[in-house]
């Protein structure tokens, strides 16, 4: 006799999202394969009509009906930065600024929030100064009409008494108050002199760039219990988005315990890779962590390190200058020699590598230290580039025959727009050549989508590729879908547990209220009704 199933899942549009060489969707889309999906232990055991799975609904067998919603695989978000998603939501979120007055506007509502909190209280976490700052993350001047960075006269606005930090979305540039300024002095005077602009005065600006932000990540870096607060707060976002298991590029020292507290006391509600940034390298080969080692829902990923910076800071290392700034052509921020040691470093130790890479010498120079300094095939070590925002024929070609996974974050593409960000830095011409993700996947790239938090919602990136404004970078929906679920599963080494909906498979799964593929053109307007993971629910909004 067939044992029950726990869960049931009925009357849906389920869509696999397997190859179509093995059952799975065809490459538009086509109708849903199944209509129901049975659960045991956490695993998919059947899949197909819904008269078919419901013989396995036994006495205590939770039957979900759809009613008619699309069921696909969890979202796996392949690049995130989950305690800086987290910060968005405790402190001031300045993604929705629309110029720099509403941005100091959210800051200052944030200052009086500090103020209130400060008063008569001792703050519990304190880890040095971090608790008497006024925070605020995600601004994007590129939105705005008047384009320009945050200041120190804008965050002098917001403060005089308190030290104040506005971050851009891309974390490669901040802007600090003249309090920051003072109680850093002497490590921004060591810093580069480009990290840290001055007016016609030789005074700073305020605006910090690459390496001169250092210091001020170690100041607000949360200690152990408000690292807590930021990680939950962030994974209810991520259920509520359909994420059931992301990549996080750690920042916080104190994230991979807290995830690791949260799997033991069985409260984290999606899995979790750690990659860790390479100055941990040393320390991960002394406590014997390893690539794929772990629990079934904490696990050690690869080994991070930067080349170059961003365009939104001109600080991606190009071949050719910016268009905005003559003569610039951005930044190594790990040069390409120390790349090389780290890289054969960390492969000849077994680990994963992956490379923040964005401009196209940065492409070349890291697919140049996994050919040259790799001691083992890149194709095995499964190694990767994140952003890979700007790349040539030849190294999208490169990038095909040594199996280096693309890890890519179509939201970027917002920036692609006619008047956005990219024609501003780099010119229409080569606005049309970046993020190249049709010609990846037709060279055969394995392509892999992830957020960078930019925002941390799958479906806002799906949008952004399936309506991208260049056939070069233009997916469909079956194929953004699949790079936002396999794909990432394949850059994770989880192609054999996640990423479709086939029975061994591990339960992980997202139900949306409307079809991708009938509403292509508004594909961020689609809400996320149910996420499981592991088969539990984990967010019901039906």
């Amino acid at each position: 006799m067939t044992e029950a199933a726990d869960r049931i899942f009925v009357n849906g549009e389920v869509h696999t999202l397997a190859d179509p060489g093995s059952g799975g969707d065809a490459d538009d889309g086509g109708d849903a394969v199944h209509e129901a999906v049975a659960v045991r232990d956490g695993e998919i055991v059947r899949t197909g009509r819904t008269h078919d799975v419901e013989l396995l609904a036994g006495v205590d067998t939770d039957v979900v009906d759809l009613d008619g919603r699309v069921l696909l695989p969890g979202f796996i978000d392949a690049h995130t930065h989950l305690t800086t998603v987290g910060r968005y939501l405790v402190h001031a979120d300045l993604s929705a600024a629309d110029s720099p007055d509403a941005a100091v506007d959210l800051l200052a509502e944030r200052a009086a929030e500090v103020e209130s909190e400060a008063s008569g209280v001792e703050a519990p976490d304190g880890d040095g100064e971090a608790e008497d700052w006024v925070l605020g993350y995600g601004y994007d001047e590129s939105t705005w009409d008047e384009s320009r960075y945050l200041t120190r006269a804008d965050l002098d606005r917001v403060s005089t008494e308190r030290p104040v930090a506005a971050f851009r979305e891309d974390m490669h540039v901040a802007a600090v108050n003249g309090v920051a300024l003072d109680r850093f002095a002497d490590a921004l005077a060591d810093a580069p002199d480009e990290t840290v602009p001055t007016d016609d005065d030789g005074e700073p600006t305020g605006v910090l760039l690459e390496a001169a932000i250092d210091p001020i990540y170690r100041a607000v870096e949360p200690g152990p219990a408000e690292t807590r607060t930021v990680v939950e707060a962030a994974l209810e976002h991520c259920a509520a988005r359909g994420i059931t298991r992301f990549h996080d590029m750690v920042r916080d020292s104190h994230a991979p315990r807290v995830y690791r507290d949260l799997d033991a006391a069985g409260e984290l509600t999606a899995r979790v890779r750690i990659n860790y940034w390479s100055d941990h390298l040393d320390a991960a080969r002394e406590v014997g962590l390893a690539t794929n080692a772990g629990s079934e829902m904490v696990e050690t990923g690869a080994i991070k390190s930067y080349t170059d910076g961003s365009l939104g800071g001109r600080t991606a290392r190009l071949s050719e200058p910016y268009a905005d700034a003559p003569g610039e052509t951005g930044q190594w921020v790990v040069d390409p020699d120390e790349l090389n040691e780290t890289v054969a470093e960390a492969t000849e130790a077994g680990f994963q590598f992956t490379a923040h890479a964005i401009g196209d010498e940065a492409v070349d120079a890291v697919l140049d230290a996994y050919e040259d300094a790799s001691r083992t095939d890149p194709g095995e070590t499964r190694h990767r580039i994140e952003h890979v925002e700007l790349a040539d024929d030849d190294a999208i070609e490169r990038l095909a025959e040594t199996g280096v996974v693309a890890s890519v974050q179509p939201n970027f593409l917002k920036w692609a727009r006619e008047g956005g960000l990219y024609e501003e830095r780099l010119g229409p011409e080569r606005t049309a050549e970046t993020n190249r993700y049709r010609e990846m996947l037709d060279a055969g790239v394995e392509l892999a989508f992830g957020s960078d938090g930019m925002p941390m919602d799958p479906l806002v990136g799906v949008h952004h590729a399936v309506t991208a404004p260049a056939a070069a970078q233009r997916l469909t929906v079956t194929e953004a879908l699949r790079a936002y679920t396999s794909g990432a599963a394949y850059a994770g080494f989880d192609e054999d547990r996640l990423g479709t909906i086939e029975a061994g498979k591990r339960a992980d799964l997202v139900a949306l209220d409307d079809s991708p593929w009938e509403r292509g053109d508004a594909i961020d307007e689609i809400d996320v009704a149910l996420t499981v993971v592991d088969g539990e629910v984990v967010f019901d909004d039906r």
